[in-house]
């Protein structure tokens, strides 16, 4: 069964693993997931991200971060999906909690956050929130 969506699925699955306590979530690896993986790991929001195994079957493991018992990602949520894109330009880019989360964009210079795509002054792609 293909999945339509697997960008919306990495984040489900780290948003449930994170409301059950797991450790570590696994998924099947690409780049665009590596890519969001290490946004989130660089703005301190999980603590590891890495690929295991070799050729097509090759495996993406996010171990997630928890201060005092909580999970660190309160708010996980989806913006442009495969039914509705949504493309902000370098003005328009969501400021998330007045800049407490992050938005992680799409740009033509790779994927980034929010501020990083400001400073790049270019606009992109809204894959989803972080707070």
């Amino acid at each position: 069964m293909s999945m339509t969506d697997p960008i919306a699925d990495m984040l489900v699955r780290i948003k449930n693993g994170a409301a059950v306590g797991k450790s570590s979530v696994s998924m099947p690896a690409s780049r665009v997931k590596l890519a969001i993986a290490e946004v989130l790991k660089s703005e301190g929001y999980v603590s590891d991200a890495r690929v295991s195994g070799e050729g097509a079957k090759k495996t993406l493991e996010i171990v997630l971060k928890y201060y005092e018992g909580r999970p660190v990602i309160e708010r996980l949520q989806r913006v442009s999906r495969s039914s509705l894109r949504q493309y902000r330009g370098k003005d328009d880019l969501p400021k998330i909690l007045n800049g407490l989360g992050t938005a992680i964009i799409s740009t033509s210079k790779g994927i980034m956050t929010d501020r990083q795509a400001r400073t790049a002054g270019v606009g992109g792609e809204v894959i989803c929130l972080v707070a």
